[in-house]
């Protein structure tokens, strides 16, 4: 347990405890505020994947024992889950059914006729989450304009709902042509299977996401299907749990574009919080960033089964659509973060080849690493760190993991023998591997970005973040690593600093130009009434923020880009500002305008934003610029021998100290390892600054 005094706005007569709450694939990560004394707590508890949820129970009882939590004083619990993500990738979720219009059937096979990989011969599409004997076809049509030119045929729905109850289905999907522009016909279908068969879930596609595009339509409102009954189900356990140990605030869960919202509408709403964890992730680095004046971040998330990227450029995280959830994209507003399968408990194997692989496959919690002592003995990246000595000098995880050396040697010695290396070089190459892996994936979203790393500083965090920051930021030429006090417990952090939010969409799709102004306004308008009037129901009283941007693009083309856009610009009818503002994106993006091309406006959005709590940490001037010498120096394998470098240890640190690598800090939720050639600063918020001189 680490402990540190804070600040925020509220009455200091008045006690009551704010938690952020994230659950990753090894470990749950606790973050605390007290507002009484402004002391924040942290904590990290190993998972328990036989008993889900049982892990929550578990930290609440170590807060009030280590810290004098009392349950009946919390205020505000925030929850981010893999729940619904896992359920996807895992295959777990709910038998269901597809009703669309008849003779478009095939929609969700065709896709958008893209291969995964259209570089592999051997590349094939994933199988559907719902199959093609469970898609109805249903004798209705609407027009592009709203307009209804054959009502659906309530014979054919009848049919279709008792042939997919007959099948096994527990949940319907209603998606029809143009709901987007009218959602009369979906509603119309809906209320049938109400009345024909009350025992299904029914999701249309006009409710869940209503947005032009029938691929990207349906498959949002089968994902959100798909995942609803463990979600729903998970999300009623954790109120029961928290109702049990006496916690009266209502749980509020991280969304994948970085918001909050309450348990009610998760459980409509599932699709919203599939990518919780890695977005409140997101969300606590730019909140540091901001702190520490860091504008430009790229942000590694390394925890026991993956790594996740993500770029906070002008210190803000940035959005868009389209991210994989498993093999299948996601059509709803979130951080926009990538992700790949090298974490803390990435397994280390040899093909038949004799190649030398890391990942996908994790150890997890259970067994997890061989270091761990819980009955792993596959080797790992943990394990490498290890065997390399840049772990086991100190306890992890708030005392719950004391890493066992001689079970990593043990672990990866069955590697050594087989490609015919020593201990050592094997673990430095399990480490090489993963770093090159994660090199890969963070150029490809730099490419996408069009961004230089170099101007960029890395902020690692997560469990396994700290362990290979510094050599990937190396690889990149990157100016600096910034490592936050508890980057552990991070996407916690994120939690209990997230503000409320919610999207809506209108697909309105018009030209700009003068008859576009009455369409923009009106959308705004039903939107903007939209987005309180959810802010209301969240149970937020004070203002509200309401962000507007549109998706446009040039005549022509297949597919627009999102572009922020003034109030004041729909208010005035200002088309000259709007077609300014996407042809400086257009720019940037492709490197290329049209200052003369017809621009059509798709959609129009709005982010309805309530604000959450004031969090400051203390800060302290720097006593000086001096050297600290370390705690004792230990043998650790930097690549060709062992060298003794430095062990400091992270709370003994002070504003204004430096030193310089290789060096090892040792923390209770992480470990830092800074290469040969670093130099080390702590600033006054107790970030550590790595830097790289020439």
């Amino acid at each position: 347990m680490a402990s540190v005094t804070a600040s925020t706005t509220n009455d200091p007569d008045e006690q009551d405890w704010n938690i952020g709450v994230d659950i990753g694939g090894t470990f749950i990560d606790f973050c605390a505020l007290e507002t009484r004394s402004g002391r924040v707590a942290s904590l990290k508890v190993l998972t328990t994947p036989d008993d889900p949820g049982a892990e929550l129970t578990i930290g609440l009882s170590l807060l009030s024992e280590r810290e004098g939590l009392d349950p009946a004083t919390v205020s505000r619990f925030v929850h981010g889950t893999t729940v619904g993500i896992n359920t996807v990738i895992q295959r777990r979720g709910a038998s269901l059914a597809l009703l669309t219009n008849a003779g478009f059937e095939d929609v969700i096979e065709l896709a958008r006729l893209r291969m995964p990989d259209v570089y592999s011969l051997f590349c094939a599409r994933p199988d559907q989450l719902i199959s093609r004997d469970m898609i109805f076809g249903v004798a209705a049509r609407m027009r592009s304009d709203g307009s209804q030119a054959q009502a659906p045929d309530m014979e054919d729905v009848t049919n279709a709902v008792a042939a997919a109850k007959a099948k096994g289905a527990s949940g319907i999907i209603v998606s029809f042509l143009h709901s987007w522009r009218s959602d009369a016909q979906e509603a119309a279908v809906k209320a049938k299977i109400g009345e024909v068969a009350p025992d299904l879930f029914v999701f249309t596609s006009s409710e869940v996401w209503p947005v032009i595009r029938e691929y990207e339509r349906t498959t949002t409102a089968i994902l959100n299907g798909y995942v609803h009954p463990r979600v729903s189900g998970y999300l009623t356990a954790l109120e029961e749990k928290l109702a049990s140990r006496g916690v009266s605030a209502p749980a509020l869960l991280t969304k994948s574009n970085g918001g909050v919202m309450n348990a009610a509408e998760g459980k409509r709403s599932c699709v919203q919080m599939l990518l919780s964890g890695t977005a409140s992730g997101v969300i606590g680095a730019a909140w540091l960033a901001r702190r520490a004046g860091e504008k430009h971040i790229l942000t590694l998330d390394i925890g026991g089964t993956s790594a996740d990227f993500a770029l906070i450029i002008d210190g803000e995280p940035q959005f868009g659509s389209g991210e994989l959830i498993g093999e299948f994209p996601l059509h709803i507003p979130s951080v926009s973060v990538s992700s790949i399968g090298i974490g803390g408990g990435s397994i280390a194997s040899v093909d038949a080849q004799g190649v030398l692989r890391v990942g996908p496959e994790s150890a997890g919690s259970t067994p997890g690493p061989a270091c761990y002592s819980r009955g792993g003995t596959q080797a790992t990246v943990t394990d490498a760190m290890a065997v390399c000595g840049w772990l086991g000098h100190s306890q992890m995880a708030y005392g719950q993991l004391q890493i066992d050396v001689g079970l990593a040697r043990a672990a990866v010695t069955r590697l050594a023998e087989r490609i015919g290396r020593t201990v050592e070089e094997s673990a430095q190459a399990i480490l090489d591997i993963a770093v090159s892996e994660m090199f890969v994936e963070v150029e490809k979203l730099a490419s996408r970005a069009g961004v230089d790393l170099r101007e960029f500083t890395l902020m690692p965090f997560g469990g396994g973040g700290p362990m290979l920051g510094a050599f990937l930021a190396r690889e990149f030429r990157m100016a600096k690593v910034i490592g936050p006090p508890r980057p552990g417990v991070v996407s916690a952090l994120g939690g209990l600093v997230a503000d409320l939010r919610g999207d809506f969409i209108r697909t309105i799709f018009t030209h700009l130009s003068d008859e576009a102004v009455s369409l923009l306004r009106t959308a705004f308008e039903a939107l903007s009434d939209e987005g309180r009037s959810w802010l209301k129901n969240q149970g937020h009283s004070g203002p509200a923020v309401l962000n507007v941007s549109a998706d446009m693009r040039y005549l022509g083309q297949s597919f627009e880009i999102e572009v922020p856009i003034e109030v004041a610009w729909i208010a005035n009818g200002d088309l000259d500002a709007m077609a300014r503002a996407f042809h400086v994106i257009h720019e940037r993006i492709y490197d290329f305008h049209d200052p003369e091309g017809e621009i059509e406006i798709v959609n129009l959005r709005l982010s309805a934003v309530g604000a959450g709590p004031i969090l400051e940490f203390p800060t302290a001037a720097p006593d000086s610029h001096t050297a600290i010498s370390p705690e004792r120096e230990i043998p650790v394998f930097t690549g060709k021998n062992f060298e003794w470098i430095g062990l400091y240890r992270r709370d003994m640190l002070r504003p204004g100290g430096r030193f310089a690598g290789p060096a090892v800090v040792a923390q209770e939720d992480t470990t830092f390892a800074i290469p040969s050639g670093t130099q080390v600063e702590v600033d006054r918020h107790l970030n550590l600054h790595l830097t790289f001189p020439e």
